[in-house]
């Protein structure tokens, strides 16, 4: 591997881009010299943000003006051509121009394209959407997120390999547990899927990670596990309410302190403890979803991020690289 990672980047993807991504592109550049980013979008918008903030080796502009919108369908995104800024930057890895791409635009679209682009790793039958969620000890490799509704037995025990793999590339000093998201923890709980799944999980050997069974909704946080796997319905649920839950508790906080003379005094006396709070419930910090199975791999950034957001989704692009992922799924799968 060159010492110079390569990123594709779809500049037009998500709310306020070209500026944000190009912000988020100089942000990671200032603390990042060895990254090379290959950069699709209106290049007369990329040049007039950029304005010689990023050395000029560093960075190519492929100039289209055509892009993925946020309200097309999976389909109508990829049917709007071949020189979108979406599908030349993951033709670009398909080409191996670039080591990976990221996009914070159409989720479905990016998905649908990255497919058509991009083999699967083999003996893989489905990708799966991964993201990092922060628990009391560190942080989680939770996946699948939404992209595959129904799996089988064999779709679970894949993702969890490949989680597995994301993490250990991303914490390589630390060795993963896996566990299988149910409705309880006693081996007889779930639907015969998940019990096929726990079976498989429990006769696999493997140095990289260890099996812990079950896990509950109400454990997802405690850190004792390191990647948690489900289906995609199931996983995106249990995303959207812990993204509900987080915001609910910072708005109510928030009230609870900024209401009333003796919580802004409270407030004030507990400054610095809360903006330790607020730092750790921040998204902006765990931006940067992963799409695993294909051949290359595809970084999903959210689409209302800031360029902070957009940042930190680069630098995951980094550490994925940096940490062989691909070459570690195909060795365990």
């Amino acid at each position: 591997m060159s010492s110079i990672i390569k990123i594709a980047v779809d500049a037009m993807g998500g709310d306020n881009s070209p500026k944000k991504v190009i912000d988020g592109i100089i942000h990671h550049y200032l603390k990042n010299k060895n990254i090379f980013y290959k950069i699709f979008g209106d290049e007369q918008k990329i040049i007039s943000y950029i304005k010689n903030k990023i050395d000029k080796k560093n960075y190519q502009i492929v100039n289209t003006l055509n892009k993925v919108s946020s309200e097309d369908s999976p389909l109508e995104g990829a049917k709007r051509g071949k020189d979108t800024s979406m599908w030349l930057a993951i033709e670009s890895v398909k080409n191996k121009d670039c080591d990976i791409v990221i996009s914070a635009g159409n989720t479905g679209a990016l998905l649908v394209i990255s497919k058509l682009n991009l083999k699967m790793i083999e003996n893989i039958d489905k990708p799966a959407l991964s993201a990092l969620w922060p628990n009391k000890k560190g942080m989680s490799v939770v996946l699948d997120l939404g992209a595959n509704i129904e799996c089988s037995s064999k779709n679970l025990f894949d993702f969890s390999i490949m989680g597995a793999s994301l993490y250990k590339s991303l914490y390589p000093d630390e060795t993963p547990n896996v566990a299988l998201l149910n409705i309880g923890s006693e081996e007889l709980k779930g639907n015969e899927i998940i019990k096929e799944t726990y079976k498989k999980l429990n006769e696999k050997k493997n140095q990289d990670f260890s099996f812990d069974g079950y896990i509950e909704g109400n454990q997802l946080m405690n850190g004792d596990v390191n990647v948690i796997v489900a289906d995609g319905f199931t996983g995106n649920v249990a995303l959207k309410t812990a993204e509900g839950t987080a915001n609910f508790m910072s708005g109510e906080l928030k009230k609870a302190l900024g209401g009333t003379i003796i919580g802004k005094i409270s407030s004030l006396l507990n400054f610095s403890n809360l903006k330790k709070f607020k730092k750790r419930l921040d998204p902006r910090l765990y931006n940067g979803a992963i799409f695993i199975g294909l051949d290359s791999p595809v970084v999903k950034s959210h689409g209302g991020t800031d360029y902070i957001g957009f940042s930190n989704s680069l630098d995951v692009c980094c550490r994925i690289i940096k940490g062989n992922l691909i070459d570690k799924i195909k060795r365990n799968i």
